[in-house]
């Protein structure tokens, strides 16, 4: 029965992540507010300092959705751990998209810690970067 309840839960987290990573691949970065915690903090690849904050963390994807056109993005690899009410999510990805005139491809990693609150799963961190060269 532990075991049932374990993979219903990363179920259900793991739906989370691919709906908020459909949300703004899609172009819809606004329904960010429904997956990302008011607490929200990320580390980014090209900001020297976290992003704070729900609001702010949604503008940086939103940036980078204006300055881009993503032809693809695919998660690979999903690693889901449980902890009571927080789960960390590992996966890596690929995507291909065009900016400044170039189409860039290229994979990464990321990583997601998700907390549940009021019975839903909330992004309360993330962090992701490029493969190293």
């Amino acid at each position: 029965m532990v075991k049932e309840l374990e993979d219903i839960l990363k179920n259900e987290v793991w739906q989370t992540v691919q709906a908020l990573n459909k949300a703004w691949t899609s172009g819809n970065v606004d329904a960010l507010k429904n997956y990302f915690h008011k607490d929200m903090v990320a580390i980014t690849a090209t900001d020297k300092e976290r992003l704070e904050g729900r609001e702010v963390c949604i503008a940086s994807w939103s940036a980078f959705v204006r300055a881009t056109k993503i032809h693809y993005w695919k998660e690979l690899k999903p690693k889901i751990q449980i902890y009571g009410n927080t789960a960390v999510v590992t996966y890596y990805f690929d995507m291909s998209f065009d900016m400044a005139g170039q189409t860039i491809t290229m994979g990464g990693r990321d990583m997601f810690v998700i907390v549940k609150e009021d019975g839903k799963w909330w992004a309360v961190a993330d962090q992701f970067s490029a493969y190293p060269q």
